[in-house]
């Protein structure tokens, strides 16, 4: 027997028989547990939201709906002299993307992409941060691969704690997907000699675009 099937064995052991309401007794209990002491929180999402994505090294635009999306990435990208082909989620696959003259493919990202445009499960106004979780259409390469990482907040989908994140996928969703991530601007680093750097796990620039929507 490996360590790894002597581990498994012991866990089983320890959780004893299979137990068919187990799972319905935990979500009962997930619904009914209070939530710990939260902040007044005595401001506007929105204000908040902005403020917070700056102050963590993100940049930060807004648009009406998207429709609009295309164009203002690509006043992004002409800004910061960076390039006009990207990598998108299948959601956003038939934006106008051409008529911004953006190269935009619908597909997970892989090592060779610079751009990825990227959606969100929902934004906490609190902390500034996108909650995503992984799935067929949402790769989170595409948000942690490349070295530009746009994501797209519809203002619909913008919570103003974490508890309401989780509140809202389990709401929404239902079973934890695979992998849920927290993404609070570019991948940083203090580590050496305690001097910031960006991109070194991720990253190394972070662009948040707000759809009113």
């Amino acid at each position: 027997m490996s360590a790894r099937d002597n581990i498994l064995r012991r866990v089983r052991a320890a959780l004893g028989p299979a137990d068919a309401g187990r799972d319905e007794r935990i979500a009962a209990k997930l619904s009914q547990h209070p939530r710990g002491p939260l902040p007044a929180m005595a401001w506007e999402p929105v204000g908040r939201f902005r403020q917070c994505c700056i102050g963590l090294s993100s940049t930060f635009d807004e648009v009406s709906n998207l429709a609009a999306v295309p164009a203002a990435v690509a006043q992004f990208l002409i800004a910061n002299n960076l390039p006009t082909q990207a990598i998108c989620w299948p959601e956003f696959a038939d934006l106008p993307w051409a008529a911004s003259a953006l190269e935009v493919q619908p597909r997970a990202a892989n090592g060779d992409d610079k751009i990825g445009i990227t959606g969100c499960f929902c934004a906490i106004a609190e902390t500034g941060t996108l909650m995503m979780y992984s799935g067929p259409t949402t790769s989170l390469t595409s948000s942690l691969l490349p070295d530009v990482h746009i994501a797209l907040v519809r203002r619909s989908r913008l919570v103003r704690a974490m508890e309401d994140g989780w509140d809202l996928l389990r709401r929404e969703v239902g079973d934890m997907p695979r992998q849920v991530s927290f993404v609070s601007g570019p991948s940083r680093t203090a580590d050496i000699e305690m001097t910031m750097v960006l991109g070194i796990h991720g990253p190394y620039k972070a662009h948040v675009v707000l759809v009113n929507d």
